[in-house]
């Protein structure tokens, strides 16, 4: 069986957002208190009311690449304690409506296995079965509606 790997938005960028009050496209962050529906892509849960949180404009990409798209995700406006369980799906945000996209191992985009998941259903059949695959090497959860990208996940050697 194929153990997985969650990735959040790595803490070292976001650190560098919050450090420099700036998203990596040069907008301002700007905090606001969470209504209690907002997936948090930090630490892969759903906010609580209340809560401090920032729009920014982000892309999973670290490198230049054509396949580096930016949309916007929320982040807590201040640092967390990030995601902690990189082996286990964010109970939060693991069913759909959800696209599952999937990249070669040279980032490149896999358009043959990309996987749309129906609401309500639980994402990890699909995506255990698509890291099963030889040409998959990451696959990134996203918001099915607005393609907003929610975490990603590699296997786990």
């Amino acid at each position: 069986m194929t153990t997985l790997h969650v990735c959040a938005i790595d803490p070292v960028r976001l650190d560098a957002v919050r450090a420099a009050v700036r998203d990596e496209s040069g907008n301002p962050l700007v905090e606001s208190a969470a209504g209690g529906w907002e997936p948090l892509r930090c630490c892969l849960r759903k906010a609580t009311v209340g809560e401090s949180i920032a729009l920014i404009s982000f892309s999973p990409f670290a490198v230049p690449s054509p396949w580096a798209e930016t949309g916007p995700v929320f982040i807590h406006a201040r640092s967390c304690a990030g995601y902690g369980t990189p082996d286990v799906l964010p109970a939060d945000l693991r069913t759909g409506p959800r696209v599952l996209r999937t990249y070669h191992a040279d980032g490149s985009l896999d358009y043959d296995d990309i996987t749309v998941v129906g609401p309500g259903e639980d994402i990890e059949v699909p995506l255990r079965e698509l890291l099963g695959r030889s040409p998959v090497a990451t696959v990134h959860v996203r918001a099915l509606a607005a393609q907003c990208f929610t975490y990603a996940v590699t296997r786990r050697s």
